[in-house]
């Protein structure tokens, strides 16, 4: 490719939420070029519904797009799984023969799911992808016992799929209360009650194998208990897939090291999703592996590929469901300041951190979604609030982004 033109080519390995969205957003900039999507799964899926509606069976398919959407847009979407990058020439290899080549190569490789150091480990299941979905859901229903060790966002979401389908379920963490850094003890603690309202059983303690026993499996507490279950699911994180960008000799450490563009250590490589770790003023930032900080780092990826800047950072964001409840948090949570609580805890409850200039670190609630946009709305305009309308139900957040100035005015 000539320096300073744009490629003729593109091909993403990797179709989930940072693929998909590279992909997508190049063809909104106008690129004309030949795009390539390639997968082991083939057509591109979406991720959250995995622990949840598609757990449980009420959706057929988690498709990030209609089908027509490639056709239409000149996505072409291969089923196929890459060995070997070069890098120099822009080569994809295969496996089981096959090359791929264009002018930049995007690795949105996401992340594979951590083991733990059992003995047992290959009693266990894991959820990273659709078909790990399905086997999961052949093993839930009325008679059946599931044990979950990890009560964090994917743990806690099967715990309530697998609840709702008459599974008997028993969830295990090393803390007693999950997701604090995320959104707050006060909110973490409602959502974590709801376990045993919905009957799920939830244990404070460290597993330290998984044994097969007369057809029957055990989860071997550290106190010496032992937990019977049909089915053992790690629930525990992930690690980034960062394979084939070692092996092609790119920068790596603890993900594949990018800029705010998704450049790599190659000029003809991009990276984006789950895997990359950003550097940013001679320093390297944590990796996030939320679904809205994926499809950013896509997009962001995207502008780098035909040389645009990319958009502006947004607040970070998430969300979890449960038990027919939906959480979301923005900002930081675990920043210095002092915590500010709005109602009960229930639909509507939200707990705001407020910094020590009346400014907002983050928030977090509970079917608040208008509520919690202004939040984040505040958060990036950096505008101070008083604690008294934060507390208050009946004061509208979107009306205090009208009627304060920004710290900068």
């Amino acid at each position: 490719m000539p320096t300073g033109s744009l490629p003729r080519s593109v091909v993403v390995i990797g179709a989930g939420p940072a693929g998909f969205s590279a992909a997508a957003e190049l063809r909104r900039r106008g690129y004309q070029g030949a795009i390539q999507l390639l997968d082991p799964a083939g057509m591109p899926y979406d991720r959250p519904p995995l622990s949840k509606d598609y757990l449980t069976g009420e959706l057929a398919f988690p498709a990030l797009a209609e089908p027509g959407w490639y056709g239409s847009n000149a996505v072409e979407v291969i089923a196929g799984t890459a060995v070997k990058v070069d890098p120099d020439n822009g080569s994809v290899t295969l496996a089981g023969g096959g090359e791929l080549r264009a002018d930049v190569l995007l690795l949105a490789t996401g992340g594979v799911a951590r083991t733990l150091p059992f003995t047992g480990s290959d009693l266990l299941h894991t959820l990273r992808s659709r078909s790990d979905a399905d086997l999961l859901r052949s093993r839930l229903g009325p008679d059946k016992q599931l044990v979950i060790i990890g009560a964090g966002l994917i743990g806690a979401e099967v715990a309530s799929s697998a609840a709702s389908l008459g599974t008997a379920v028993v969830l295990i963490d090393p803390v007693p209360v999950p997701l604090v850094p995320a959104v707050g003890p006060e909110l973490a603690a409602y959502l974590h009650s709801l376990h045993e309202t919905a009957g799920v059983r939830t244990l404070t303690g460290l597993p330290i194998d998984v044994v097969r026993a007369n057809g029957a499996l055990s989860v071997l507490m550290e106190d010496g208990s032992a937990l019977p279950a049909d089915t053992v699911l790690a629930a525990v994180g992930m690690v980034p897939d960062t394979t084939l960008a070692a092996a092609a000799g790119l920068g790596v450490d603890d993900g594949v090291l990018v800029d705010a563009a998704g450049r790599t250590s190659h000029p003809r490589v991009f990276a984006a999703g789950d895997a990359v770790r950003r550097s940013s003023n001679g320093g390297l930032q944590r990796r996030t592996e939320h679904w809205d900080a994926a499809v950013r780092s896509g997009q962001a990826a995207a502008a780098g590929i035909l040389g645009e800047e990319p958009p502006e950072d947004a607040v970070p964001w998430f969300w979890t469901d449960r038990y027919g409840m939906h959480a979301e948090a923005v900002g930081n949570m675990s920043a210095s300041g002092t915590t500010v609580e709005r109602g009960s805890p229930g639909p509507g409850y939200m707990v705001f951190r407020q910094k020590p200039d009346g400014t907002l670190a983050g928030a977090a609630g509970i079917n608040a979604g208008n509520s919690l946009r202004a939040a984040r709305r505040l958060i990036t305009l950096g505008k101070p609030v008083d604690a008294a309308d934060l507390s208050n139900p009946d004061a509208d957040l979107r009306r205090l982004l009208r009627a304060r100035p920004s710290k900068t005015d």
